[in-house]
């Protein structure tokens, strides 16, 4: 990036894009069967958790995964049990 104004532009396109995804994800999931849900259920649970595990051994700031940990447990209560 040239400048701080640049950085500034691209964080707020990724947000952009992240609330994009996050509505359209939330859609998805509400359109679900209940079985499928269950499985959806079933594979982020284990997807999170190997996140998780990445994470651990990687140089990211506390701050991320507070977010992460925040999004999974939104997640997992819009996919329900």
């Amino acid at each position: 990036m040239k400048n701080l104004q640049e950085a500034t532009e691209r964080i707020c396109d990724l947000k952009g894009s992240l609330v994009a995804m996050d509505a359209l994800m939330a859609a998805l999931i509400r359109v679900l069967p209940a079985e499928q849900r269950a499985a959806l259920r079933t594979a982020f649970d284990g997807n999170a958790e190997v996140a998780r595990t990445v994470m651990l051994h990687a140089s990211i700031s506390e701050l991320s995964i507070a977010a992460f940990e925040r999004d999974v447990e939104r997640t997992a209560a819009l996919i329900g049990s």
